[in-house]
């Protein structure tokens, strides 16, 4: 019979997952203004950007979420989870606000590299802070709202943009979406002084009563007595206790023992999940859309819009059912799923398109007027590789490094492997305009190939995390590095793994 949980568990990840929002909006929103003529001209006083140029007003938003996401693993640690929150908070409205008032190309990119340190903090402290609240049985459910309130937040982005540029001119086309983001912030901002603080993180600063009361108030409706809260409670100290006779200081501590496994893990599921190719699809839809052949401005935006729309539905099936079928085969059937979508659309284009060059851009670019059946083809193999996304990588590869290490590695960990996802996005960022505009349908060969790749990896490396507290994540990845293999010890001493036993060992001598 599965336990009952507070309604305040839920409500307080769901409104920590504003953070998430602010994070999804400001990549939809700029994927459509990106194709704005007036915006374009404000820039830069022309009529097109360059590959380059759009690149860069992405990446450096990717730039400045690398370091937001290292540094937030130091603050995360010294001023708690939740008030990290509130300051990417204040950093992200100020991002923000620059980007809406911005007065040519200089002003954007130093907004949007602002915003980015926000966004890098929101997206590393978020589910950390999610993960440490959340009861095993439902860890997945509720760290997934992260990767849902992302999905609104693109959704929202996509038809804020179609709406102006429908029904807007001039500059109200553009300032107004870039506008709207300031106002989530400000809510989280302000509401994050409301949150509790992380029982984790409380006991590790010796605040045990605070922890015992916020354990309480979250599964148990404030009953301190409950056999659940008091289960967990002691899981926790306990394992602090072990922990602190190695507490790990620095970032190359990281690498040794069976941290070193965890942290591989935790960093290739974050690269992998950009590898899918999805944040590409997200920045540049329109511009994908209009390859695939829908040339009206409108059009295109709606396109993109109904794109956001599926992204958020299809991340509803992970909310519900990923602690039940488990990470591996979600994160698998995902991949599989994507690769197979990516491939047929870039081979139909391939089949179908007349690639072309483009004197006025100097850039490659495809025509699939021709044929209005592959064209909506394509259409639909990009609709059927975003659900595929949603459901498994989008939710799972900000779940898994959040829950697979010990406290006194956590914070350092999780910024780590999130701003190794940072990286990667703001690389992609990048070489995706250029491959759009030089190999065009060979862009969705190269992503549909990577989906396939990510699936087999995760057959071999990846162990199986569902329904385990995370002070039992120490046994599970004591066994073998082939995951397929399940053959981890059962029987080992709980919340010590070899590396902290050798320490105490060392210590007592």
């Amino acid at each position: 019979m599965p336990a009952k949980y507070s309604w305040r568990v839920y409500a307080v990840c769901m409104f920590a997952a504003i953070g998430g929002f602010c994070f999804g909006y400001d990549t939809g929103v700029l994927g459509s203004i990106l194709t704005m003529e007036d915006f374009i001209y404000t820039m830069k006083q022309r009529d097109y950007l360059t590959p380059l140029e759009s690149g860069t007003l992405t990446g450096l938003l990717l730039a400045g979420c690398f370091v937001g996401a290292l540094v937030a693993g130091q603050t995360c640690e010294i001023i708690s989870r939740k008030r990290t929150i509130i300051l990417a908070s204040i950093v992200f409205i100020l991002g923000a606000a620059i980007q809406t008032g911005t007065n040519g190309y200089a002003m954007m990119v130093t907004g949007r590299a602002i915003a980015g340190l926000g966004i890098g903090g929101l997206s590393m402290s978020v589910p950390l802070y999610q993960s440490e609240l959340a009861p095993k049985d439902i860890r997945g459910r509720l760290i997934s709202l992260q990767q849902f309130m992302i999905t609104v937040g693109i959704m929202i982005a996509f038809w804020c943009d179609a709406g102006t540029n429908i029904n807007q001119t001039g500059q109200a086309t553009w300032r107004i979406p870039l506008g709207i983001q300031i106002f989530p912030a400000l809510v989280l901002f302000i509401g994050a002084f409301f949150l509790p603080y992380s029982p984790r993180w409380l006991v590790s600063k010796g605040r045990n009563d605070e922890a015992l009361e916020v354990l309480a108030l979250l599964h148990a409706d404030g009953d301190t007595n409950n056999a659940l809260v008091q289960e967990e409670y002691h899981e926790i100290v306990e394992q602090i206790q072990h922990e602190r006779a190695v507490a790990i200081t620095n970032y190359l501590e990281l690498f040794k023992g069976t941290v070193r496994r965890r942290l591989i893990l935790g960093i290739l599921i974050q690269v992998f999940q950009q590898f899918t190719g999805i944040n590409s699809i997200m920045y540049y839809a329109p511009k994908i859309f209009k390859q695939a052949g829908i040339d009206d401005q409108s059009a295109t935006l709606i396109a993109s819009g109904v794109n956001g729309v599926l992204n958020m539905l299809a991340t509803i099936p992970a909310i519900l059912f990923l602690d039940r079928l488990g990470r591996r085969k979600t994160l698998i059937s995902g991949a599989l799923f994507m690769g197979t979508a990516m491939l047929l659309c870039g081979i139909v284009m391939a089949a179908t398109g007349r690639v072309f060059y483009d004197p006025e851009t100097d850039q490659n670019d495809i025509y699939m007027g021709d044929n209005k059946h592959a064209s909506y083809f394509c259409i639909v193999m990009i609709y059927f590789f975003v659900a595929g996304f949603a459901y498994s990588w989008g939710p799972v590869g900000w779940i898994y490094p959040a829950e697979i290490f010990s406290l006194n590695v956590r914070a350092k960990a999780t910024s780590f492997s999130t701003a190794a996802n940072w990286l990667m996005n703001f690389a992609i960022s990048e070489i995706v305009p250029v491959m759009l505009a030089s190999i065009t349908w060979g862009t969705y060969i190269f992503f549909g190939c990577c989906c396939f790749f990510m699936s087999v990896c995760v057959f071999l490396f990846f162990p199986e995390t569902k329904a385990k507290s995370l002070e039992e994540m120490d046994q599970i990845f004591a066994g073998s590095v082939w995951a397929f293999r399940d053959r981890a010890p059962k029987h080992i001493e709980h919340g010590i793994n070899d590396t902290e036993k050798a320490s105490i060992g060392s210590t007592k001598e």
